[in-house]
């Protein structure tokens, strides 16, 4: 009898841990507190700068990049999307001109507004896509702040994997997915 209960007992442990070790392997070793971003303006207008990882925000002018001087609602000429790696929520050095020339307009046109729509792809639960969509959103919104724009003119949202730019299963479509959408209102 002993024998019995000590083997249905083994059994519920086993099947105990085997449980968590699958959790535990479903987990992401992404911090989702803190965004990197560092600020090299030299102000303090941040407080974020020290660590050494930078989001490749560069204060220094960027040349080439247009900016419309209308008020219109969403300026047609301007890129508006940021795109990020898988997992992650670190801008990558490329979309510094796009940053900047849309802080650029909002700081021309203070009573403009932006929505800014984080969107992650399809893998992963619904909860961390979420969470990792927002902290996209608010990493952008970090970024564009230390350029100069003021917070309320942005507002940062998460759509998770709710939105897909591109429906598909392959790192083509997941990679345009993976985004921070910048919308005019």
């Amino acid at each position: 009898m002993f024998q019995v209960l000590n083997t249905r007992r083994s059994r519920g442990l086993l099947a105990a841990l085997v449980a968590s070790l699958a959790l535990v392997a479903c987990g992401s070793n992404v911090r989702l507190d803190q965004p990197p971003v560092e600020d090299r303006s030299g102000t303090a207008a941040g407080g974020a700068g020290a660590g050494g990882q930078g989001s490749g925000v560069d204060q220094r002018g960027v040349t080439g990049v247009q900016v419309p001087s209308n008020g219109g609602d969403q300026p047609a000429s301007m890129q508006r999307v940021v795109y990020f790696d898988y997992d992650s929520f670190e801008i990558k050095p490329e979309f510094a001109a796009l940053l900047e020339a849309n802080a650029r307009y909002l700081n021309a046109n203070r009573a403009v507004r932006v929505q800014l729509e984080g969107h992650t792809d399809e893998r992963g639960g619904r909860e961390y896509n979420l969470a990792l969509g927002q902290k996209r959103a608010e990493a952008v919104r970090r970024a564009m702040s230390l350029l100069g724009v003021q917070d309320g003119q942005m507002e940062a949202v998460s759509f998770g994997e709710e939105k897909p730019a591109v429906v598909g299963f392959d790192e083509s479509a997941w990679s345009k997915n993976r985004r921070v959408e910048i919308t005019y209102r």
